[in-house]
């Protein structure tokens, strides 16, 4: 490849990434908008906001996997030039977010056997039930706008998702305070009023994506806004077989993330406190490595779609190359920020402010090896490969990370007293993260080799 070329592509994914990154800080800011809210409403409502947002994300994120799996295939069909196959695809996906949502509304409304088999105190179970009952009515919506935020990444145009999600932003700050807070004439919500924020954003995004998907000489080509087909059995077939895996895999990725939360609350209210900062920075600076790995798949499979698989491994290479340089500059801030860090989001409570920055050097190692494997779960989708990633998820991330945390932190190993604190957690996490980095690059170089 030619300097220009390559100089070309760094241009382009860096743009599609930049574009996505912003719109995706606009709605990570939705969660610290909850945690820096909760943080001066009251400590006990900080707590329940860990263990509340770890059981929607899990639902959320493992179903929105599931759609965000047809980004690959929508941006192969585009490469291809199959407009019209692409808007009908896009039709039947509709099918697909409506049994998603159900199945997530379900859950969200009965948590109660999550909640007890992680032995979350009984005295945060009310507030977390009352949250997520209102959040299970704003998760249709906010599948509803996952898809047409992958439609849109998968054309390689992802500024009007981030228009939205931005401008959503400056709604969802005023009304989180106003609701949980009260005043003018409404009175205050607590925790739940930051749920019932989110639901009013939500519904909102959702609405103006209707309005530009029937308006917006964007989507003229593949003709998308027509009467919907009828439900086409070996289309669907093809959504779960790339859907279902890579879902799954996402929710094994984010629980052995969420489920810290509930095995941390045990540890009592600053330890779910210190962990809640911690999580809040570490899913803040995810947003990095997911934009680039948004990206750099859409770029490989619009280069694969196009028959061009030398550009397409270049694609890969380069997404990697930028989620390296920009994940060790972001962990050395983590490391020399980590105090006025700490003081930022955990407020006024210095037991919380003590722990959460002890925290932050595990944050920054697990934020390293966390980008390259997110890059590479993306692109790897852009070979048809799910499954596989999904038994390496489940045997390091469960098994390592989440397993090897539980073990350190309440059982203790030969020679290891049990060490009673998040850190156990934190450590073990970035150890699977270093292990699932190293076989999903080994997975890569594989598949990139079959296409030469």
């Amino acid at each position: 490849m030619t300097t220009g070329t390559r100089a070309g592509e760094v241009r382009t994914i860096a743009r599609h990434a930049g574009t996505v990154f912003a719109g995706q800080v606009a709605v990570m800011a939705f969660g610290v908008t909850d945690t820096l809210v909760a943080a001066r409403y009251a400590p006990q409502a900080l707590a329940a906001l860990s263990v509340a947002s770890a059981v929607f994300i899990s639902v959320f994120v493992g179903l929105m996997g599931v759609l965000q799996a047809q980004l690959p295939v929508w941006a192969h069909l585009r490469g291809a030039a199959r407009h019209e196959e692409l808007g009908r695809s896009v039709r039947q996906s509709l099918y697909l977010s409506a049994l998603t949502a159900a199945v997530g509304m379900l859950a969200l409304l009965f948590p109660g056997p999550l909640l007890r088999a992680t032995q979350v105190p009984p005295e945060l179970q009310g507030p977390v039930r009352d949250y997520l009952a209102i959040l299970a009515f704003a998760l249709p919506p906010a599948l509803l706008f996952r898809l047409y935020s992958t439609l849109n990444q998968s054309l390689g145009k992802p500024v009007l998702v981030t228009w939205i999600q931005v401008a959503s932003l400056a709604v969802k700050v005023p009304l989180s305070i106003w609701f949980v807070f009260g005043g003018l004439g409404l009175p205050a919500q607590g925790l739940a009023g930051a749920a019932w924020a989110t639901l009013t954003v939500n519904s909102l995004m959702v609405g103006v994506a209707v309005l530009l998907l029937r308006g917006a000489a964007l989507y003229r080509p593949y003709d998308i806004w027509r009467r919907l087909e009828p439900p086409h059995v070996p289309t669907l077939r093809g959504f779960l077989r790339l859907g279902v895996p890579t879902g799954l895999a996402i929710m094994v990725e984010v629980t052995s993330f969420t489920l810290m939360a509930l095995f941390i609350a045990r540890l009592g209210t600053v330890a779910a406190a210190s962990h809640q900062v911690a999580a809040s920075l570490t899913g803040l600076l995810y947003m990095m490595p997911l934009s680039l790995g948004i990206a750099a798949s859409a770029r490989v499979s619009y280069w694969l779609g196009a028959n061009e698989p030398a550009r397409a491994r270049q694609a890969l290479r380069l997404g990697l190359q930028l989620a390296l340089s920009l994940s060790l500059t972001s962990a050395l801030a983590l490391v020399l920020l980590q105090q006025p860090l700490a003081r930022l989001f955990a407020g006024p409570n210095p037991p919380v402010v003590a722990l959460a920055a002890a925290l932050l050097p595990w944050v920054a190692a697990y934020h390293v090896f966390d980008s390259l494997q997110a890059v590479c779960v993306f692109v790897l989708r852009s070979f048809g490969i799910a499954t596989a990633s999904l038994v390496v998820y489940c045997l390091l991330l469960w098994g390592v990370g989440l397993g090897g945390g539980y073990l350190l932190a309440y059982q203790g190993l030969p020679g290891i007293a049990p060490l009673q604190s998040p850190r156990a957690f934190w450590g073990a996490g970035a150890l699977a993260l270093v292990l699932t980095a190293l076989s999903f690059m080994a997975l890569l170089w594989r598949a990139s080799r079959a296409t030469r």
